[in-house]
């Protein structure tokens, strides 16, 4: 386990459905006592909603906040990091979901086009080389778009339950480098 300082506040921002009590994101929230984003419904998503819900947890924030993303919830924080251009100090985004993919379950149409802007915070997306929901060429573009390294875990399907990420003890590393990072000047993040 890798010692995160305290001077940021650590907010999870599940995907669709939710994330499961065996998921890492909730091993991830018990250990660091960070708060879930509370979204309306996690079955059928609004945008709307969820960017509320990221902002309501956001203002109650007492130290600047690193959002720990996964899936539909990566693509929300692209979302809200073009409508609120303040508040987030970093985002460490895992598998994020192609919700532009031929496949891609209607519900989640509202979450498209995905943005493509640079994000105004440090941020790292960590993505599989065989994510049924969003390949990895995908991943890179999103990447390339919000001014993110890739950290790339080879086989790693969603990186959830059914994956095999549970406690996810690298995943650990790899957000104790993102909040490090956020010390450095733009340009200087070294993953």
């Amino acid at each position: 386990m890798f010692t995160l300082p305290d001077s940021v506040e650590y907010l999870i921002q599940p995907g669709w459905k939710n994330s499961p009590d065996d998921h890492w994101q909730s091993h991830w929230q018990r250990t660091l006592g960070a708060r879930r984003v509370e979204n309306h419904d996690w079955d059928e998503p609004r945008l709307d909603d969820w960017l509320a819900g990221l902002e309501q947890a956001v203002a109650k924030a007492s130290r600047p906040v690193v959002v720990v993303a996964h899936s539909l919830g990566c693509i929300a924080v692209a979302h809200y990091a073009r409508r609120h251009h303040k508040g987030l100090a970093g985002a460490l985004l895992v598998a994020p979901a192609d919700v532009e993919r031929a496949a891609a379950p209607a519900t989640l149409a509202e979450f498209g086009p995905i943005p493509r802007e640079r994000l105004p915070f440090p941020a790292l997306v960590v993505a599989s080389t065989n994510d049924p929901f969003c390949h990895a060429s995908r991943a890179q573009e999103m990447a390339l778009a919000w001014g993110a390294p890739v950290h790339w875990l080879a086989e790693a399907g969603h990186i959830n339950v059914d994956s095999g990420h549970r406690v996810w003890p690298d995943g650990w590393r790899l957000l104790a480098a993102l909040t490090r990072a956020l010390r450095l000047p733009p340009g200087q993040m070294a993953y």
